[in-house]
């Protein structure tokens, strides 16, 4: 069963993870383990729409932000540009056990 992997939802995103498995999330306010409850499929058992009695467990690595995005608005023949940069802040996840 090292194999097994679940989809889960956090921050109106989904995410495919294994045991193991370093992702980055939207901001999470908590630090130290996360336990995420709406579990969408473990391994071959799809749940409607969850599963239940099913979790994925992490543990929180850092909080920090991403990368730069820059954000260009232009209207041709009016003289008109804006730029704006960006950055999302970021939870980093280690999953640690899918239960």
């Amino acid at each position: 069963m090292a194999d097994v992997y679940a989809i889960f939802q956090t921050g109106g995103k989904q995410y495919r993870v294994k045991t193991g498995d370093i992702i980055k999330v939207e901001k999470l306010k908590t630090d130290g383990k996360i336990e995420f409850d709406q579990v969408l499929m473990v391994g071959d058992k799809v749940g409607n729409p969850t599963v239940s009695g099913a979790k994925v467990t992490a543990e929180v690595i850092e909080q920090t932000r991403a990368d730069k995005i820059l954000v260009f608005k232009k209207k041709r023949r009016h003289n008109y540009r804006r730029t704006k940069g960006h950055r999302q802040h970021i939870t980093v996840l280690k999953i640690t056990g899918i239960n």
